[in-house]
């Protein structure tokens, strides 16, 4: 029983694949080398943050069949975390300090998006965007990237459930 502590958690082809998807979305050039995000491990997890909370909107929408298959994919979110956070040296004590900080963050800008996204005003978005991305300033491509978050709410909002459980998950094209 005891061993179970440690075992290495086995994820799901389709958790990977969706999680994969999220995390290479989210390194995609244009949003650090034009439309401001900072490419710092903060500026990253930001932008996967941002792709995560996407997904997990358009997952809620059938909340029941896809409970556990959410679950997984945060949990694989946030053991990638702890791995990053070991990888760079941060000592053993204060990994979970940093991932429950992380998972407060995560929370609050899944819930700030989907507030500004449930609005479906272009400008609540952008403020999203300023708040989160740009230290509350005004960047001139905040609309770009306010355009691509509404972009991909919609794009997920088309594919089909059983798609996404099946680790198939597509994301818009940043312009």
């Amino acid at each position: 029983m005891i061993l179970s502590l440690f075992r290495k958690t086995k994820f799901s082809e389709p958790v990977y694949a969706v999680y994969n998807a999220i995390v290479a979305q989210s390194r995609r050039p244009v949003f650090y080398a034009e439309w401001g995000a900072s490419d710092t491990m903060t500026g990253r997890f930001d932008m996967i943050s941002l792709h995560a909370a996407l997904v997990f909107r358009r997952l809620r929408s059938s909340e029941k069949l896809t409970r556990d298959f959410s679950q997984n994919v945060f949990d694989c979110f946030f053991k990638d975390m702890d791995r990053s956070l070991r990888e760079m040296g941060v000592g053993d004590l204060s990994v979970g300090k940093r991932i429950e900080k992380m998972g407060s963050l995560f929370y609050g800008t899944l819930t700030n998006l989907s507030s500004a996204l449930e609005t479906g005003d272009r400008d609540a978005v952008s403020g999203f965007v300023s708040r989160n991305f740009h230290d509350g300033k005004a960047h001139p491509e905040a609309d770009k990237f306010a355009d691509y978050i509404l972009l991909c709410d919609d794009l997920l909002a088309t594919q089909s459930i059983e798609d996404i459980m099946a680790g198939k998950v597509t994301f818009g094209e940043p312009k």
